[in-house]
């Protein structure tokens, strides 16, 4: 069985509708999974295209071109003052984990959001979720505080660990 190192590296590239079906998938996994958000069901394409950032969303293809995981970025205010702080979401197919595809695409997001001069990326993880925390640790991201019993998730109360990584290259 080929180790993570053996196989090539994704292709990033940007998110579109030709990618709608599999990036809304691999979302519904992730959801099914109950450690990733507080929603149920992945939403329709067009909901979801509209709330989210059209320059600062991505794709990891394979070789093969399909979808290994997304990442998109969306506006936490309209107020001007938060112009550059950008919330994010980032999802891999669980076939495609341990391959270093979230970390390529938090690069991505990165990359692109701090050429626009977003200053703080910003998400809210649940802490059972130790999977995410690392590879967001690893990305530059900290956590700057827990949102105690924030919301009710199967009828339970979850914490929400929030989450930023501040830009060195805007200021």
């Amino acid at each position: 069985m080929p180790t993570p190192t053996d196989r090539p590296a994704a292709a990033i590239v940007p998110l579109t509708a030709e990618h709608a079906d599999a990036v809304l998938a691999i979302y519904q996994a992730g959801i099914d999974e109950g450690d990733a958000t507080f929603e149920t069901a992945a939403p329709a394409w067009d909901a979801f295209d509209a709330a989210r950032l059209p320059r600062h969303r991505f794709v990891a293809l394979d070789s093969d071109g399909s979808v290994l995981g997304w990442v998109a970025a969306s506006k936490v205010s309209d107020r001007c003052a938060y112009a550059g702080v950008v919330e994010h979401s980032v999802y891999v197919h669980p076939r495609a984990r341990g391959r270093g595809i979230a970390s390529a695409l938090l690069e991505a997001l990165v990359a692109s959001t701090e050429a626009e001069g977003v200053w703080t990326i910003q998400s809210g993880i649940f802490p059972e979720n130790t999977a995410s925390l690392a590879v967001h640790r690893r990305a530059g991201f900290r956590i700057i505080g827990t949102r105690e019993r924030i919301g009710r998730h199967h009828g339970v109360w979850r914490d929400v660990l929030l989450l930023e990584r501040r830009s060195p290259k805007v200021s």
